[in-house]
């Protein structure tokens, strides 16, 4: 079965969720072993196998998917619709309001977060790259969880793993404009190396809080995608041979 990290703020709501691991799947290096990546050179019935492993742990049927493009759309899905043709769509978020939906987006050194609302059920799964970060993605998915009456004060986010402080590397020019949308948070540091470290958490962490979700509602668990090999992907380390880790969840009924 599927390697996962659970946030126990989901758990306790009610939201089956996770977000995968590398181990626990069938693929072989350097995809091994849980790469849930299409098209990277992988074997596809692998990560079909994968993937296979990924309902079966999380608990669902369908999963619905984005062609993740660094940017701010989101897409409502519902039930009735393919998956695969879902899959074609360029966007960066998904959310569902129809119980049993499952929504996710695939990293590999981006942020993944799962936002849930307790009281509609509804959920949403955002891909937070550094563009996507700097696109404020996180507001605009909350935003379309407003419009189908969630309350941005209750709803809960966790925050799975993804390239912390200390490896996120990146020129001046893009340290200035991740720090144009920090709200004021120190978020770069140009003490360590040639280059500036941008702290991605702490943006979003930033950017939660100005959109009114309270820090007891926010869950990160940890985790460097780049710095631990053994549990992670990271393309930044590994380039085009690495897979996809997916954060997944599944809409419930409302409370």
């Amino acid at each position: 079965m599927a390697d996962l990290l659970r946030s126990e703020l989901l758990t306790r709501h009610g939201f089956a969720h996770g977000f995968a691991l590398r181990t626990g799947g069938v693929s072989a290096p350097p995809f091994d072993s849980l790469n849930l990546g299409r098209g990277l050179g992988d074997a596809p019935d692998a990560v079909a196998e994968n993937h296979r492993r990924l309902a079966e742990a999380v608990g669902y049927g369908r999963l619905f998917e984005l062609s993740q493009v660094h940017g701010r759309r989101v897409r409502a899905v519902g039930a009735g619709e393919d998956p695969v043709a879902v899959r074609q769509e360029e966007g960066d978020a998904l959310f569902a309001t129809e119980p049993g939906v499952a929504v996710g987006v695939r990293v590999a050194d981006c942020a993944p977060l799962l936002i849930a609302d307790p009281g509609t059920g509804a959920v949403a799964a955002v891909h937070a790259g550094w563009r996507g970060v700097e696109a404020r993605i996180a507001e605009a998915a909350i935003e379309a969880l407003e419009e189908i009456g969630a309350s941005r004060e209750a709803l809960l986010v966790a925050i799975g793993p993804h390239i912390r402080l200390g490896w996120f590397e990146v020129g001046e020019e893009v340290a200035e404009r991740l720090e144009a949308v920090a709200h004021g948070v120190t978020c770069v540091d140009r003490t360590t190396g040639d280059k500036p470290h941008v702290d991605l958490t702490a943006i979003l962490f930033a950017q939660l809080a100005a959109l009114g979700v309270a820090r007891a509602r926010i869950d990160d668990l940890g985790g460097c995608t780049y710095a631990d090999r053994s549990r992670f992907f990271s393309y930044r380390r590994d380039g085009k041979a690495t897979g996809r880790h997916l954060a997944v969840i599944v809409a419930r009924g409302a409370a």
